[in-house]
């Protein structure tokens, strides 16, 4: 008698439930929730009057490695992401391990910072210690992506809705606000200015965070070689127009200090945008878990990683284990590590990950051409995408 062993319960696969406009809603989810919310005021403070350059800079950025990670999630449509991309890249386990565990690093402290960010908005309803709430958060968020991939992604682009209506309502309120719109006040006039704007270009970037995590979804996804491709560039191209738009309307409106969005709102309207914050903010804590967990499944998967993180639940089809793994990691990250440290850590990892796949697709086009199935992108774009990460990292060393 013979067994299928692909029909026994150790070899469950993810399941593909995933198209184009719901993974390009949860990759908007994932860029737009945390970032802008928690990274808004330290960006005006390094910028100023020039903080649209710096959302702008950072999205020329993301758009670069984006499309990086487009051409190579149509190559390459697995769950370990980053890590399978720089192993087929530099034909070395041993660099994709490396790449595995920066990318753990990267994305748990990112994680961590969202979620002790999302204290600040979160407080304004619940009377508990910072600890506490980020225990709660994590822990809520980890059993949410346990419980189903459709479910968790579908949860992250409902929410991902709100946030975006959210801040086209602060935009709109900020641009109301104005007492003008002298652009030319917006353009720095010395290189002190423009250094300004380059190290809040590095935590601009922070906002853009979160769409190579769409890579990690493409077993889950119907199509991968397309969706995911079109999915990372229109997640990107929306959220950079978005990020510009609401930062020029707060430095039209004259908004800083340490709550710059919230400014814009008195009384309940400010308390209805708290909310809307805390669920933006809390969103990307779900968005990180799940990334991370497909991560180790993928690497797991590649026998990079444990084979228990490989297991896939019978009745969620989920990495069950692996997901646990993710949102423990993220619970110490964020209990242990102060917010500060934790956002420059977070752009600066992220940051030399996008660099070493960048090179990875310039040394893929090298000897692999694409076939006609495969989105492509220019040779030189990878090597731009390397020049300018590794650019931003040294820039804010320095500033």
């Amino acid at each position: 008698m013979t067994i299928d062993i692909d029909q026994t319960p150790a070899h469950v696969g993810l399941r593909r439930s995933l198209t184009l406009g719901p993974l390009m809603l949860y990759g908007l989810a994932v860029i737009v929730g945390a970032g802008i919310f928690v990274a808004i005021a330290s960006v005006i403070g390094r910028a100023g009057p020039a903080a649209p350059l710096s959302f702008l800079l950072a999205g020329i950025t993301a758009s670069l490695t984006g499309l990086c990670y487009a051409e190579l999630s149509s190559r390459f449509p697995e769950a370990a992401g980053a890590a399978a991309f720089v192993k087929e890249g530099f034909g070395s386990d041993r660099a994709a391990q490396i790449i595995g565990v920066a990318l753990t690093l990267a994305v748990a402290v990112a994680a961590a910072s969202i979620a002790s960010g999302a204290v600040h908005y979160l407080s304004v309803f619940i009377r508990l210690p910072p600890a506490a709430l980020i225990a709660i958060l994590v822990i809520a968020f980890t059993l949410l992506a346990i419980a189903g991939v459709r479910e968790s992604a579908m949860f992250a682009a409902a929410i991902g809705t709100v946030e975006i209506l959210g801040l086209l309502i602060a935009a709109w309120t900020g641009f109301l606000a104005a007492p003008s719109f002298d652009v030319v006040a917006m353009l720095p006039s010395n290189l002190a200015g423009w250094q300004g704007v380059v190290a809040g270009a590095f935590i601009a970037f922070f906002a853009f965070i979160g769409f190579e995590s769409l890579v990690n979804m493409a077993e889950e996804t119907k199509d991968p070689r397309r969706t995911v491709p079109y999915a990372i560039i229109g997640a990107i191209l929306v959220s950079t127009i978005l990020y510009v738009v609401v930062a020029a309307s707060l430095i039209f409106a004259g908004r800083g200090g340490e709550s710059p969005l919230l400014d814009l709102f008195q009384g309940p309207y400010a308390t209805l945008f708290a909310a809307v914050g805390a669920l933006a903010v809390a969103n990307g804590v779900l968005v990180e878990i799940m990334m991370l967990a497909r991560l180790f499944y993928g690497m797991a998967q590649r026998r990079q990683l444990p084979a228990v993180l490989g297991r896939v639940n019978q009745r969620t089809r989920t990495p069950v284990e692996a997901t646990a793994m993710a949102g423990g990691i993220v619970l110490v990250t964020a209990l242990l590590m102060p917010f500060e440290h934790l956002l420059a850590l977070a752009n600066a990892l992220t940051l030399g990950i996008f660099a070493a796949v960048d090179i990875a697709l310039w040394r893929i086009h090298a000897r692999q051409p694409a076939g006609n199935d495969i989105f492509t992108v220019p040779r030189w774009v990878p090597l731009a995408g390397a020049v300018l990460s590794v650019g931003m990292i040294a820039a804010a060393a320095v500033s």
